[in-house]
């Protein structure tokens, strides 16, 4: 293309001052302008003239660019200029008027650059994107939804979904051509027992009897081998008590035991509770009484907790020396088949508890093949993955590897515990091909020496799957300049299962995102009163899928409107329909009359290099009601101020968000998952 001048004159009914405040504030621009991923300002110098950013663009589905732009011209409230190095010859100008009727006319032109070769990005092409991205800076500042549906992401069952779907698993090699009695010897093991565990495991044994399906500390069991030994264990349990709807409660480390109880269960159509690892003695006792379980079976290290139960609630130690452990009963129990029961047990999680005690959540079994086909429709496992877990299998988004796993005949690789150097040698040992964990374990393997890293092989890893807490746009930068396009974040909770999933196209563009919905997942941004809210705006992030949870152990559930469930988080979209969160719904503060959430602040803090850690808590505050507290973990050696960090935030922030108190510790509280616990912040001050 030519160099060309692109001219757009739009004429709105809102003042200019409110236009103005919107248009200067460049990090809002993906809220409106599609081909704008991610606007960061860089250094330190005031709004204004001379003001620098990190912009990423990105046409269709092409690759990202990144530009650093420079403010050259800012004359509130009327005229703002931006050039870039990489726009040799070009800048993009905007002029705001007041016309005599109380309108403003928006004026604004794109000098371009030529571009060779010839591209998309023509003359034409940049008007009509111009006029959507000011249709919908109009919406926003009139408070008028674009449209009446309650998800802009929605990829909701048509005429066409169980083609979809058949797409998803045929890619992921689950719909394969197999040897005859086998296929039908697995298709008759899932209408028999469902898709729960048992069933999962009891068709991957009529698929693949040899294959490997844990790997683990203590060595290798094939699908032939867990069956046998979860046959016997159920008979065993049995003999204990359990029945058909009657709970067993499991508080183990990610080992082989867990996942064989969790089957045994599912053959005796048991319910599982899964107690964190990271429970107090009062919230074990409290959890346990709560949920009356007929057995309880634990690794040994964490007998202590339990004093405070009756001595007649039977105790079975699946880790340790402690009798009866689980091999015990196995040697000594019947081998006698168990007859599928009449209804299926559930697995009952135990959410995060970052702000109360953790509640029980009932979760849904899978809805067969489509709810696996939902995930995998956003991060491409495949058939016979080998499979290294090592998020918390107690946890949503460690139990999710597992059931995933199932129909992918998957191996999973288990460490009790996790170590960061540990799991690389795990990785190249076993040739995983994927790794599910939490944000602060890949934390920890970016923090290992880079010769420590690069000392293993880890290029059969074509999926690292991250799920659990925020992960900030530096760390996702760096791991994905490290590893590569492998990462893949969900962002989901224990009462919704998943909302969306970002895959390394959306972290390249954009890398705090939580992405886009899978298939057959609603997603809407809805207000007080359940309406879709404007473009750009922030409201609560409601979600619907198969997998909604059926309440909380101890009653009560989510609030809902229609089919989609209230997630407690507060976010919003972007202009090419990518899912934001700003924070928990509950975390939000009141500073000077402005609604304020720390994960900005958090974020902020984190691009600092001496800082390794932190986290932003409300406290009350004489002057503004509420103010932020930060608590920064400083990396080893670097020294900062509570002045520095406060000019620091001041200078990329607006005041209100500027954290009254700083104060520096060691280490920040978090649970088995990563999530800090900002209750204990709060005690702790």
């Amino acid at each position: 293309m030519a160099a060309d001048l692109v001219e757009v004159v739009e004429v709105l009914d809102h003042p200019r001052e409110r236009l103005w405040a919107l248009l200067c504030e460049l990090e809002s621009l993906p809220r409106f302008v599609r081909e704008i991923s991610w606007v960061e300002r860089a250094g330190h110098a005031e709004h204004g003239a001379g003001s620098r950013y990190e912009m990423r663009l990105c046409v269709g589905q092409g690759a990202v660019y990144r530009n650093d732009v420079e403010i050259l011209v800012h004359r509130p409230p009327e005229h703002l200029v931006a050039v870039s190095p990489h726009w040799p010859g070009g800048h993009v100008a905007l002029r705001l008027a007041d016309l005599d009727d109380g309108r403003c006319q928006l004026s604004l032109t794109l000098s371009l650059p030529p571009i060779q070769p010839p591209t998309v990005v023509t003359a034409g092409w940049l008007r009509k994107r111009a006029r959507r991205a000011i249709g919908l800076i109009d919406a926003h500042l009139s408070g008028t939804p674009l449209t009446v549906s309650r998800s802009r992401l929605d990829q909701t069952a048509t005429s066409k979904s169980q083609l979809a779907v058949a797409k998803v698993l045929t890619r992921a090699g689950i719909l394969a051509p197999g040897r005859p009695d086998r296929v039908l010897k697995q298709l008759n093991a899932l209408a028999r027992w469902g898709a729960t565990v048992a069933g999962g495991y009891q068709a991957a044994l009529a698929r693949v009897p040899q294959a490997v399906a844990i790997a683990d500390d203590l060595g290798v069991l094939t699908f032939a081998n867990v069956d046998a030994r979860t046959t016997r264990l159920a008979n065993a349990l049995a003999e204990l008590g359990v029945r058909q709807g009657r709970r067993v409660a499991l508080m183990c480390r990610n080992h082989g035991a867990l996942v064989e109880a969790l089957i045994a269960c599912g053959k005796l159509g048991a319910h599982s509770l899964l107690l964190n690892t990271g429970l107090s003695a009062a919230q074990v006792t409290e959890t346990v009484h709560s949920h009356r379980p007929a057995v309880l079976l634990l690794d040994d290290e964490f007998v202590p907790l339990t004093h405070e139960l009756p001595p007649a609630l039977p105790r079975v130690c699946t880790w340790g020396e402690g009798g009866p452990t689980v091999d015990e009963l196995i040697d000594a129990a019947s081998q006698d088949r168990v007859r599928p029961p009449t209804a299926p047990g559930k697995i009952i999680v135990l959410t995060s508890g970052t702000t109360s005690n953790p509640r029980g959540a009932r979760r849904r079994n899978p809805h067969g093949l489509r709810t696996a086909a939902a995930v995998l429709s956003r991060i491409p496992l495949r058939d016979g993955e080998r499979m290294l877990v090592a998020a918390p299998l107690f946890h949503t988004w460690g139990l999710a590897a597992l059931q995933l796993g199932m129909p992918l005949h998957a191996q999973l690789v288990l460490a009790r515990r996790f170590d960061a150097e540990q799991t690389l040698e795990l990785v190249e040992r076993h040739r995983c091909t994927s790794l599910f964990a939490v944000p602060i374990m890949l934390q920890r393997i970016m923090d290992l020496p880079a010769r420590v890293r690069r000392a293993y092989d880890t290029s059969s890893l074509r999926v690292v799957a991250s799920s659990g807490s925020p992960m900030s746009a530096r760390f996702v930068t760096a791991f994905l300049t490290e590893f590569g396009d492998v990462l893949y974040n969900l962002y989901g909770s224990t009462e919704v299962s998943w909302a969306s999933i970002a895959d390394p196209a959306d972290l390249r563009a954009a890398p705090t995102t939580a992405g886009r919905c899978p298939l057959g997942t609603r997603v809407g941004i809805l207000d007080a009163d359940g309406e879709p809210v404007p473009p750009g705006v922030v409201g609560q992030i409601c979600v619907g899928n198969d997998m909604l949870f059926e309440g909380y152990t101890g009653g009560g559930t989510n609030r809902r409107y229609d089919d989609l469930m209230v997630t407690g988080d507060v976010g919003h979209l972007d202009a090419d329909g990518r899912l934001f969160v700003s924070g928990r719904d509950d975390d939000m503060i009141i500073s000077g009359g402005e609604n304020v959430f720390p994960r900005p602040v958090e974020e902020l803090l984190l691009t600092l290099p001496q800082v390794a850690d932190a986290a932003v808590v409300g406290v009350p505050d004489r002057e503004f009601g509420q103010r932020f507290a930060a608590y920064v973990v400083l990396r080893q050696g670097a020294a900062l101020t509570a002045t520095t960090i406060r000019d620091y935030v001041h200078d990329h922030l607006p005041r209100f968000a500027v954290p009254r108190d700083v104060v520096f510790v060691d280490t920040l509280p978090r649970n088995a998952t990563g999530k800090v616990m900002r209750r204990h912040l709060l005690a702790d001050g």
